[in-house]
Protein backbone atom coordinates (compact mmCIF):
# COMPACT_ATOMS: atom_id res chain seq x y z
CA UNK A 1 0.00 0.00 0.00
CA UNK A 2 2.89 2.32 0.94
CA UNK A 3 4.73 1.72 -2.24
CA UNK A 4 1.77 2.58 -4.50
CA UNK A 5 1.07 5.61 -2.47
CA UNK A 6 4.73 6.77 -3.21
CA UNK A 7 4.70 5.45 -6.93
CA UNK A 8 1.40 7.91 -7.03
CA UNK A 9 2.83 10.42 -5.56
CA UNK A 10 6.50 10.10 -7.82
CA UNK A 11 4.65 9.96 -10.74
CA UNK A 12 2.38 13.14 -10.31
CA UNK A 13 5.75 14.88 -9.23
CA UNK A 14 7.11 13.33 -12.53
CA UNK A 15 4.29 14.54 -14.59
CA UNK A 16 4.12 18.04 -13.39
CA UNK A 17 7.83 18.07 -13.81
CA UNK A 18 6.84 17.52 -17.45
CA UNK A 19 4.22 19.86 -17.48
CA UNK A 20 6.29 22.88 -15.94
CA UNK A 21 8.95 22.25 -19.09
CA UNK A 22 6.38 22.16 -22.12
CA UNK A 23 5.18 25.32 -23.02
CA UNK A 24 1.82 23.85 -23.62
CA UNK A 25 0.54 24.52 -19.97
CA UNK A 26 0.32 27.89 -17.72
CA UNK A 27 3.32 27.69 -15.85
CA UNK A 28 1.38 29.55 -12.94
CA UNK A 29 -1.02 26.75 -13.05
CA UNK A 30 1.67 24.11 -12.88
CA UNK A 31 2.87 25.43 -10.45
CA UNK A 32 0.14 26.11 -8.16
CA UNK A 33 -0.43 21.81 -8.79
CA UNK A 34 3.12 21.48 -7.59
CA UNK A 35 2.28 23.43 -4.38
CA UNK A 36 -0.60 21.48 -3.96
CA UNK A 37 1.22 18.30 -4.26
CA UNK A 38 3.76 19.11 -1.85
CA UNK A 39 0.59 19.66 0.73
CA UNK A 40 -0.45 16.76 -0.11
CA UNK A 41 2.85 14.99 0.68
CA UNK A 42 3.10 17.28 3.78
CA UNK A 43 -0.49 16.10 5.24
CA UNK A 44 0.46 12.45 4.71
CA UNK A 45 -0.47 9.75 7.27
CA UNK A 46 1.09 7.01 8.45
CA UNK A 47 -0.01 4.06 11.05
CA UNK A 48 0.55 6.15 14.13
CA UNK A 49 -1.80 9.30 12.75
CA UNK A 50 -4.59 6.57 10.48
CA UNK A 51 -6.40 6.91 14.11
CA UNK A 52 -7.48 10.17 12.98
CA UNK A 53 -10.35 10.03 10.79
CA UNK A 54 -10.05 13.47 9.86
CA UNK A 55 -6.67 13.60 8.61
CA UNK A 56 -7.17 10.58 6.54
CA UNK A 57 -10.25 12.21 5.15
CA UNK A 58 -8.19 15.35 4.47
CA UNK A 59 -5.30 13.71 2.58
CA UNK A 60 -7.84 11.77 0.24
CA UNK A 61 -9.43 14.18 -0.46
CA UNK A 62 -6.77 16.55 -1.37
CA UNK A 63 -4.85 13.75 -3.16
CA UNK A 64 -7.81 12.45 -5.33
CA UNK A 65 -9.16 16.42 -6.24
CA UNK A 66 -5.01 16.63 -7.37
CA UNK A 67 -4.96 13.65 -8.99
CA UNK A 68 -8.31 14.60 -11.32
CA UNK A 69 -7.07 17.92 -12.06
CA UNK A 70 -3.80 16.74 -12.94
CA UNK A 71 -4.54 14.07 -15.11
CA UNK A 72 -7.76 16.25 -16.99
CA UNK A 73 -5.49 19.16 -17.66
CA UNK A 74 -3.17 16.77 -19.63
CA UNK A 75 -5.90 14.82 -21.04
CA UNK A 76 -7.60 17.74 -22.38
CA UNK A 77 -4.29 18.80 -24.03
CA UNK A 78 -4.09 16.91 -27.29
CA UNK A 79 -0.38 17.68 -27.98
CA UNK A 80 1.22 16.57 -24.85
CA UNK A 81 -1.04 13.95 -24.57
CA UNK A 82 0.82 12.45 -27.35
CA UNK A 83 3.77 12.45 -25.95
CA UNK A 84 4.91 8.92 -25.26
CA UNK A 85 6.83 9.10 -22.10
CA UNK A 86 3.80 10.17 -20.73
CA UNK A 87 0.96 7.90 -20.74
CA UNK A 88 2.85 6.06 -18.49
CA UNK A 89 3.11 8.45 -15.77
CA UNK A 90 -0.55 8.87 -16.50
CA UNK A 91 -1.17 4.95 -16.25
CA UNK A 92 1.10 4.74 -13.26
CA UNK A 93 -0.87 7.68 -11.25
CA UNK A 94 -4.28 5.79 -12.18
CA UNK A 95 -3.19 2.25 -11.29
CA UNK A 96 -1.72 2.89 -7.97
CA UNK A 97 -4.29 4.95 -6.72
CA UNK A 98 -6.71 1.80 -7.57
CA UNK A 99 -4.53 -0.23 -5.87
CA UNK A 100 -3.96 1.81 -3.04
CA UNK A 101 -8.32 1.61 -3.00
CA UNK A 102 -7.77 -2.67 -3.01
CA UNK A 103 -4.85 -2.68 -0.19
CA UNK A 104 -7.18 -0.95 2.24
CA UNK A 105 -10.04 -2.97 1.70
CA UNK A 106 -7.57 -5.90 2.34
CA UNK A 107 -5.81 -4.26 5.13
CA UNK A 108 -9.33 -3.38 6.53
CA UNK A 109 -10.55 -7.52 6.59
CA UNK A 110 -7.07 -8.20 8.45
CA UNK A 111 -7.10 -5.30 10.86
CA UNK A 112 -10.58 -5.91 11.58
CA UNK A 113 -10.10 -9.57 12.30
CA UNK A 114 -6.97 -8.50 14.68
CA UNK A 115 -8.92 -6.32 16.78
CA UNK A 116 -11.58 -9.23 17.22
CA UNK A 117 -8.81 -11.00 18.40
CA UNK A 118 -7.66 -9.00 20.78
CA UNK A 119 -10.96 -7.85 22.54
CA UNK A 120 -11.96 -11.70 22.79
CA UNK A 121 -8.83 -12.56 24.28
CA UNK A 122 -7.16 -9.29 26.35
CA UNK A 123 -7.26 -11.23 29.22
CA UNK A 124 -5.16 -14.19 28.26
CA UNK A 125 -2.68 -11.84 26.41
CA UNK A 126 -2.23 -9.62 29.70
CA UNK A 127 -1.39 -12.56 31.41
CA UNK A 128 1.00 -14.10 28.99
CA UNK A 129 3.02 -10.71 28.70
CA UNK A 130 2.07 -7.92 32.02
CA UNK A 131 4.37 -5.64 29.99
CA UNK A 132 2.26 -6.11 27.00
CA UNK A 133 -0.62 -3.69 25.72
CA UNK A 134 -1.55 -4.47 22.18
CA UNK A 135 -3.25 -1.85 20.64
CA UNK A 136 -6.09 -2.23 18.29
CA UNK A 137 -5.37 -1.12 14.66
CA UNK A 138 -7.22 1.82 13.26
CA UNK A 139 -9.24 0.90 10.37
CA UNK A 140 -10.11 2.87 6.52
CA UNK A 141 -13.48 2.25 6.41
CA UNK A 142 -13.90 4.23 9.71
CA UNK A 143 -12.64 7.30 7.84
CA UNK A 144 -14.87 6.30 4.96
CA UNK A 145 -17.98 6.57 7.20
CA UNK A 146 -17.81 9.80 9.01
Amino acid sequence: MVKDENEKLRSMHDLLQSMNGSDLFDKSQVVTLEQRLEQVERIRFNQKTMFNTHLVEEYDFASNSLISEIISLVESNSAFIQTKELQPLIDNIKEADQRVNYYRSNYDSVAQKFNVFLEKNKIYLKDLDQSSTPEKRPLFQMASEN
